[in-house]
């Protein structure tokens, strides 16, 4: 029977459908040896030959893999540039995972990533309002009425940010250190929250995602870890109280 092939793809657990639609536009789905980038082809999983980067499409357990990634590294699976990507990390994990959401290649910290589509669907879809938690370098003294808009939301070129937890970690006048926790995932956002308010981002860290923390890891270390129950976090306007400049 043919369904959809970005159905197929996120049964077999290779990502969420929304990310198995991007990896069909981009050219990285084959189907019987041809590179297939229509929406809404349907394919007979059980006739047609599917590859995704080149590997076979196949039914596999689900598995769950905390990475601290290091800088330098991509977390798509097909690069134009041909640079190293966060998967070459993994030695010896035989399933295909693939990131859930994305880390910018000069930014380092927390990746989870699997082939539990259903999963990877709750924890990047902007209903559930998943926490992410990052410690951010600004540049410069950072002042309190800016601080106030990084909080509030501040409008970017594709809509305003959702209210965000900031606390200050440290201060100089070369630099600022912040723990940002956001609720949503737009591209690139927090490199553009903070060139919204005159402070470029020197080093960027991700260090928690949902119910997932770094804890003691090292750069490039990774494990497996269980499918956790995904937390409901209050809303950030509950918790200013806390949070001091």
């Amino acid at each position: 029977m043919k369904e959809r092939l970005q159905k197929i793809m996120a049964q077999a657990g290779i990502a969420s459908r929304r990310k198995a639609e991007e990896l069909i536009k981009t050219g990285c789905v084959t189907v019987d040896g041809q590179t297939v980038t229509k929406l809404g082809t349907t394919v007979d999983s059980s006739v047609s030959l599917i590859r995704v980067a080149g590997t076979p499409l196949r039914m596999e357990n689900k598995v769950y893999i905390l990475l601290y990634k290091p800088k330098g590294y991509v977390t798509t699976l097909c690069d134009e540039f041909n640079r190293p990507k966060v998967t070459d990390l993994l030695h010896g994990v035989r399933e295909r995972v693939f990131p859930v959401g994305r880390l910018d290649y000069d930014t380092e910290g927390l990746l989870l990533l699997t082939n539990d589509g259903d999963y990877t669907n709750e924890l990047i879809h902007p209903k559930f309002k998943i926490p992410k938690v990052y410690i951010a370098k600004l540049k410069d003294r950072v002042e309190p009425e800016k601080i106030t808009l990084l909080r509030n939301g501040i409008r970017l070129e594709d809509g305003w940010t959702k209210p965000a937890r900031v606390v200050v970690m440290k201060q100089t006048s070369a630099f600022t250190v912040l723990r940002i926790t956001i609720y949503e995932g737009k591209k690139r956002q927090l490199k553009r929250m903070a060139d919204a308010v005159g402070h470029p981002i020197m080093e960027l860290k991700r260090i928690q995602f949902g119910p997932y923390s770094l804890d003691q890891m090292q750069k490039g270390q990774w494990q497996y870890v269980k499918r956790l129950q995904i937390m409901k976090e209050d809303s950030p306007q509950r918790h200013k109280g806390a949070e001091k400049y």
